[in-house]
């Protein structure tokens, strides 16, 4: 799948971001982003260090508090409500409202994250059980399909610190697909790996690209970003420089500051 999939405009946007704004102190990471991501399409965003990427896909599921502009999942504001008589000011939700909304948005970070005290198996099934209330039986049913579509049935009863980091990472993806999300978001998922286990991992993200999940992908592995990528996004200082297909971005990028950074890692 590579570049604009001409049917994907008219899909339902999943995730709108407006000028949206994030300091750190005195430090703006974030300087009035607008973005669009729509059902079913694969959107990677690279840049240097520093950039702002990162900082950028928290705030998409509120692990960051953003402090202007809005976020929306599925139509609905992410992290904030509508407050007051007119309803233009916004203050944010209750933590149990944030969690139910986080259920909607799995997220791949660049460590793992997996409990090491339980299983691969039973790493997948904790949230269906514990934040779903799925019964034992259908979350760990499931728990080993998704360990068989990352490439893992016969590492279900192995624990973390049996596991490669690859592998570790594959089940990281199956936990956050076992909650059933409407967009992935990844976070520099390979750049704790090996470069030999990388391969596998992206593999995976290009099958659950090809099977039409909504991704949000931050990379430096650019070509990855040109093989599944439908828009590519140039980040750099806190603000978004280009955005467009793989071939306009790599082949034929506008701006100065897209060029120059292409040209140290291509």
């Amino acid at each position: 799948m590579t570049g604009t999939d001409p049917a994907k405009p008219t899909a339902e946007v999943v995730l709108s971001a407006r000028k949206v704004r994030k300091h750190f102190g005195e430090l703006e990471v974030l300087r009035g982003i607008d973005l669009e991501v729509r059902a079913g399409e694969v959107l990677c965003v690279i840049g240097p260090s520093g950039s702002g990427k990162s900082t950028l896909l928290r705030c998409f599921n509120h692990l960051e508090k953003i402090d202007a502009g809005r976020i929306e999942v599925d139509g609905e504001l992410v992290g904030y409500e509508p407050h007051g008589a007119s309803g233009s000011r916004l203050r944010e939700r209750r933590p149990r409202d944030i969690r139910h909304q986080r259920e909607r948005i799995g997220m791949v970070f660049q460590r793992f994250h997996l409990f090491p005290h339980r299983t691969a198996l039973q790493n997948v099934m904790e949230g269906p059980i514990a934040v779903k209330g799925r019964p034992r039986q259908e979350a760990e049913r499931r728990a080993r399909e998704l360990l068989a579509r990352v490439g893992l049935a016969d590492r279900a009863d192995h624990y973390p610190a049996q596991l490669s980091g690859g592998q570790q990472q594959r089940v990281a993806i199956a936990r956050a697909l076992a909650m059933e999300p409407t967009l992935m978001l990844f976070d520099e998922p390979t750049s704790a790996l090996d470069p030999e286990l990388v391969g596998e991992v992206l593999g995976v993200m290009r099958d659950l690209a090809r099977s039409g999940m909504t991704m949000i992908v931050v990379t430096h592995e650019m070509g990855f970003a040109r093989e599944v990528a439908d828009r590519v996004v140039f980040m750099d200082e806190g603000a978004v420089v280009e955005a467009g297909s793989p071939a306009e971005v790599f082949t034929a990028p506008r701006h100065d500051r897209t060029r120059a950074f292409l040209s140290t890692v291509l």
